[in-house]
């Protein structure tokens, strides 16, 4: 596993979602959080996890939530890791299992 530089917890708006049409709009909402990694954290490279897609798509297309809440965590290699909170509590309960 490698080494934690930055991690932050963020509450992203994706109201802007709604601007596109009833059939992009999921899509529309996983770029925003993507474009919204990359100008906070300063990183080109971001990766989604599977707890936040499932999230942003569990109404289906046409209504993604309108905000979402995330922890974010920047890793030495300057990857950006987009996380749930529940996600990140499920993760530490694992470890202190060990």
């Amino acid at each position: 596993m490698s080494e934690i530089v930055l991690e932050r917890e963020y509450v992203i708006p994706l109201r802007d979602a709604y601007e596109a049409s009833r059939t992009r709009r999921a899509k529309r909402a996983i770029n925003i959080v993507r474009e919204f990694a990359r100008r906070h954290m300063k990183a080109e490279i971001v990766k989604i996890s599977q707890g936040v897609n499932q999230l942003i798509w569990s109404r289906g297309i046409e209504k993604p939530p309108r905000r979402i809440k995330v922890i974010m965590r920047k890793k030495k290699e300057g990857v950006v890791e987009v996380l749930l909170l529940r996600e990140v509590e499920e993760e530490q309960k694992r470890e202190e299992k060990k």
